[in-house]
């Protein structure tokens, strides 16, 4: 048995971060698994429902809010630690073997943060593999990814929901013209962003500023 962990949401101006962490047995993986990003989103659900559904499987997740990605006291190295422990810590055993998506440019400063963490958080020695780009080379890590990805999605899908009366809210990421233009129609009719974004972000700091020039101006 092995344990696999990687994040998805990192970079959005939109939603939480969302990591998660797979225990399996290679054979117990189901076929078409790789870096989620590689796998279409049809795919990647089916492949996540079966995951969670194997008896063999034990699936664990891991979710940093908006407003903890906000904190000034805290950076998103290490809000990743912390949902990759979080994710890890609720799946692994005593002893497992855990292959990690470092989320820091030193591979061994990531490993060594998530190793300690999870020893104090699950209280379980574990041994820690972290690598850039594992969710290529290590289908327990493309497991976890796709599981990452899926959930994460999720949350967007609630967050277009609770906010439907403003328009789509897209992918959440900076660049989706939907989501700036959600973030734009929201800003001018609140004169504030949304709870589910990132206000810490430029994009929100600039609508921000943009928003208060406008006001300003009306006097």
């Amino acid at each position: 048995m092995h344990v696999g962990a990687d994040e998805a949401g990192k970079g959005p101006v939109l939603g939480p971060m969302v990591a998660a962490a797979v225990r399996a047995d290679s054979d117990a993986l189901p076929d078409g698994i790789d870096d989620s990003k590689r796998v279409k989103p049809a795919r990647r659900t089916e492949i996540a429902e079966t995951l969670r559904r194997h008896d063999d499987i034990t699936v664990g997740v891991g979710i940093v809010p908006t407003e903890q990605i906000d904190d000034p006291e805290t950076d998103m190295n290490s809000l990743t630690v912390a949902a990759q422990v979080e994710a890890v810590a609720s799946v692994a055993r005593e002893g497992d073997t855990v292959v990690v998506d470092a989320g820091d440019v030193s591979e061994a400063r990531f490993g060594r943060r998530v190793r300690e963490g999870v020893s104090e958080r699950a209280d379980i020695r574990i041994e820690v593999v972290s690598e850039h780009g594992a969710d290529e080379s290590h289908a327990i890590v493309g497991a976890a990814s796709i599981v990452a990805k899926v959930e994460r999605d999720r949350q967007v899908e609630n967050i277009s929901e609770e906010y439907a009366d403003y328009g789509p809210v897209g992918s959440g990421y900076p660049s989706d013209p939907k989501t700036r233009e959600f973030l734009k129609r929201y800003v001018a009719e609140t004169g504030d962003v949304p709870a589910c974004a990132r206000r810490s972000w430029s994009t929100c700091a600039d609508l921000l500023a943009a928003q208060e020039q406008s006001s300003l101006g009306e006097f």
